[in-house]
């Protein structure tokens, strides 16, 4: 049987879905677009997590800092979960790409930009 691109090896990559197409592309490009958007936080908004959350959040965290990179292993923790196999995928790809970009923007733009890698794991009381 003939796909729409001709070919009987593999369908076209235009019908492609994210979760069935190379999770490592997948993965990057998602890692790199929630970096550029803490960044952009970060940096051009003048937003500082520690210092601009710590009065609403850190009262419902009860004084914990909840990185996105937290939230990031928590979804890897859960793809040994679901039988699924797209799920699976999609849960390590959104999870891997929130701990990676958490760990480098806290490892390698922070700590280049400000000197220090600012990893509070508590809100300053």
């Amino acid at each position: 049987m003939k796909t729409a691109c001709g070919t009987d090896i593999k369908p076209c990559p235009e019908t492609e879905d994210i979760a069935t197409s190379s999770p490592f592309r997948s993965f990057f490009a998602l890692a790199a677009l929630i970096e550029t958007v803490t960044a952009f936080f970060r940096f051009g908004l003048g937003i500082q997590a520690t210092r601009d959350t710590a009065s609403g959040i850190g009262r419902f965290t009860f004084g914990v800092r909840i990185h996105h990179g937290m939230i990031g292993l928590v979804l890897l923790l859960c793809t040994a979960f679901p039988v699924d196999t797209v799920w699976k995928r999609r849960l390590a790809v959104i999870g891997g790409a929130l701990a990676v970009s958490d760990a480098v923007h806290h490892f390698v733009v922070l700590w280049a930009v400000t000197g220090s890698p600012e990893l509070d794991l508590f809100y300053p009381r």
